[in-house]
């Protein structure tokens, strides 16, 4: 039996990846109190958050105004949302749809990203915490290979605002 990872080694484990970029915000760095404490994940090598790109994962600490399903005001609750790809989602989450995520340790649909491939877990633990650091590398890999497309496009890349 394993320990299940907590939210600071799902971080520590994204950031070993090459070219990512991990937000992290904070009190006093200039954004939204709402996103305190949580994490966005992007490949972006030259530390600048990509143009027009989203995170490719995140974990969230609480409820926002339009997300509140998961009941992550709750002492000790936070989530990972990965995007996965809708065929991966279909696989890893079957037919369920976005519904009120009180149990954790499962992967469910995410509950207002799932149309655009996005899969969640509350509290990953035994069963889904392994599973879910490897979506993060593979949505990290996805994400290289979509910014080298570009690049190789000619896309511009600048520097994007930070997420709000």
């Amino acid at each position: 039996m394993t320990t299940p990872p907590s939210m600071d080694q799902i971080i520590a484990a994204v950031r070993r990846l090459e070219g990512v970029l991990v937000l992290q915000p904070r009190a006093g760095d200039g954004t939204p109190e709402l996103a305190w404490g949580d994490a966005f994940f992007y490949y972006a090598p030259d530390g600048q958050v990509p143009t027009a790109v989203q995170p490719y994962g995140t974990v969230v600490t609480k409820n926002y105004p339009d997300d509140v399903s998961c009941d992550l005001d709750r002492p000790d609750r936070w989530r990972v949302n990965v995007h996965v790809g809708r065929d991966r989602l279909r696989a890893l989450v079957g037919d369920r749809r976005p519904e009120r995520a009180v149990v954790p340790d499962v992967f469910l649909p995410h509950p207002l990203y799932s149309e655009l491939g996005w899969v969640c877990v509350v509290n990953p633990g035994e069963r889904t915490g392994r599973r879910v650091v490897e979506l993060l590398r593979e949505a990290h890999d996805a994400a290289r290979r979509r910014s080298e497309r570009r690049r190789s496009l000619g896309a511009p890349v600048r520097p994007a605002d930070p997420p709000r």
